[in-house]
Parts: structure tokens; sequence; C-alpha cells
């Protein structure tokens, strides 16, 4: 809308100079036939509207010839000198502006003589379209200063963006390093002790099993461990995560370490992230079950349907002390933002029965 408004003012402003042009000629008793100059007015401003953008001077040429030829086409001409100051560079301008002054100097001059009347009148013109063409390569300069300053600050920004992201990744390569000198060293002694533990023939049999698992557990996590360090070295990297179907195995190792665990699952056909989520929910209930209530039975439910969503339930009975395990108390925490980024409700707490009952419920998103 905005643009045919400017064409409409361009067009309107260039038929009323023409016109006072026209006038001025018709009342001196020169000129064309009336039709002649309305056709030749026409042209000019169709030309005008839809060349000046892509030929501007071509079409400031064009209109100089009609412009001494004709009154009515003369008011497009200062527009057209305009718009190659403002589309073209400098040169260019000074060049076109100079033929347009020369060539209107030398016509009036044989039309007029060099009398009083010529003077004003190629002055007059001249110094209009001289400062019509000043004011478009001033709008001009403005333009390129503008779009300057903005891409100045459009690479200001993009380098605040890297160094920023190099600062995060410096960060992440140092907790990455944090994490494999601290809890690698500490996990590969864990394995190897219970190792040593598993092969000791004087042992009892029950005594090597849970060496075992112990030594496999520790394996495990230092298996996790170097894909955590991975993810925190290459974000970028796509890794295999799990899912619902893994709760199973998950269980079995709580199970193996002695832990009195019972699984329902009534589920099928979950969403991938959705069974991502339910398998961390599941992983931390059991963590925290292992932490502040050893040895109690523990129950796990996992239900649901694409009309329902996906419930998971896990409860265990309260007991006093724990395992003396040390917790960064953020588990649960960290779980209810996971369930809220997700879409979903979390309830915990204690029951009036003597348990400690946690309820996440996940929406069926795919």
């Amino acid at each position: 809308m905005r643009r045919w408004l400017v064409e409409a003012a361009l067009a309107g402003t260039a038929l009323a100079l023409g016109s006072f042009f026209l006038a001025s000629t018709l009342s001196e008793g020169d000129g064309w036939p009336i039709g002649v100059e309305l056709a030749a007015g026409a042209v000019a401003v169709t030309a005008l509207i839809r060349y000046r953008r892509s030929r501007p001077v071509a079409l400031a040429l064009v209109l100089i010839v009609l412009g001494l030829l004709f009154g009515l086409p003369m008011g497009a001409t200062p527009i057209a000198l305009f718009a190659v100051a403002l589309y073209r560079s400098a040169a260019v301008a000074v060049a076109v502006t100079a033929v347009h002054a020369v060539s209107l100097a030398t016509v009036y001059l044989i039309a007029l003589g060099p009398t009083r009347t010529y003077w004003e009148a190629t002055t007059f013109l001249v110094l209009l379209h001289v400062i019509l063409v000043g004011i478009g390569m001033l709008v001009r300069a403005q333009r390129r200063l503008v779009r300057s300053l903005a891409e100045r600050a459009r690479e200001a920004e993009q380098g605040d963006e890297l160094r920023v992201g190099q600062a995060r990744l410096a960060e992440r390569e140092r907790i990455a390093r944090e994490m494999h000198d601290v809890l690698a060293h500490r996990i590969s002694l864990l394995a190897v002790h219970a190792g040593a533990l598993e092969v000791r023939r004087d042992a009892p049999a029950g005594e090597r099993l849970a060496a075992g698992v112990i030594r496999q557990s520790a394996h495990d996590a230092l298996e996790e461990l170097r894909q955590v360090i991975g993810v925190l070295r290459e974000p970028a990297e796509d890794r295999p995560q799990p899912t619902l179907d893994d709760v199973p195995a998950l269980v079995a190792q709580s199970q193996e370490a002695g832990e009195r665990v019972e699984l329902r699952m009534a589920a099928d056909g979950v969403p991938a992230g959705v069974g991502r989520h339910a398998y961390r929910i599941v992983q931390e209930a059991l963590t925290n079950a292992r932490k502040h209530a050893p040895g109690a039975r523990v129950r796990v439910a996992v239900t649901g349907h694409a009309e329902q969503g996906l419930v998971v339930e896990v409860g265990n009975l309260l007991r006093a002390g724990g395992s003396g395990l040390p917790g960064s108390g953020t588990g649960l925490v960290g779980l209810r933002e996971r369930v809220q980024l997700a879409g979903g409700r979390l309830d915990h707490g204690p029951t009036a029965t003597g348990e400690f009952h946690l309820r996440a419920w996940l929406p069926w998103t795919p």
C-alpha cells in the first residue's frame, strides 16, 4: 500500500510540474497541440513509474529529450534525475545532470537567444535540477550509512554470539575434564576392588555374586560417564538414548544387586521421547529407594495408552535411616523439571500407609 501511495504522489508531482511548464509554453503561443502534449506526458509519467528504479539513467536521458521537445514531460525530468542520484553513483548522477544542463542551455539559446528570459529560465531550471540531484545524493549517502551501521551491528552481534559459544564450549571442556579426572578414577578403583573380591576363592558365593554386580555396575557407570563426557565435548553429536524398552533391564540390574523390585508394564507403542522420560523417572526413583529405604520392596508400574497418556508409579515402604550414600538433593527437582518440560505432572510424598509414593503422568506425544 505504501509503495502505491509513493508512486501516485510521484505521478501527481510530475503532472503538476509538467502542467506548469505546459501552461507557460501555451501562454507564449508556442508548443504542440494539446492532444500531442497529453500523449507525451502520459508516456513520460508511465516510464517514470516503471523504470525509475531499474533503469534510471536511460529513463533520464529519454525524458531529457522529451522535456526539450514537449512541455508536459518536463515535469517528469527532475524526478528522473533525482532517481539517478538515488540509485546510481555520484559520478553518474553528475554526468547525467551535466548533459541535461548543457542540452537545456543550448536548446533555449537557439530558441530564445541571449535574452533576459533565456538567462532566467535556464538558471531556474538548472538550479532546480541541481538541487534535486544534490538531495538525491544525500539520501543515497544516508541510506548507505544506515546499511553500513546495521551491518556493523550485525557483525558485532555475531561476534558476541561466537565469543559466548566459545566460552560455553570452554566451560563444557572444563567440566568434562573434572568429571573424567575425579569420577573415572574413583569408579575405576571401585571396579578393580570388586573384581578382586569376585575372584577370591575363599569368599562366599553370595559375596562373589554381589561383587560381580558391583563390578558390572561400575563398568556400566564408566561407559555412561564416557558418553556424558563425549556429549559435553561434542554437543552436536547424536547418541542413542534409553527408551521404555530398557526399563526391564534397569530393574534387572537392581534385582541383581539384591534389591526387591517388582515391575508391571502395560503400555505398547510408546513414543521414543515419552519412553526416554519414563526411563529416567524409574531410574531416579530406584536410586532414591536404594538410598533412603535399602532393602524395602519397591513396586514399579508403567501403564497407559494413547488416549490416557503414560503413567509411571513407584512406591516403597518408608524406613528410618538409609544406605549412607550421599545425595545431591536435586533428583526430584530435576524430575519435576523434566516432567513439566514434557507437559506432564509429577506428585510424590509419603502416604497414610507409611509408603513413599511417586506418580508421574506424561502426555502421549510423538
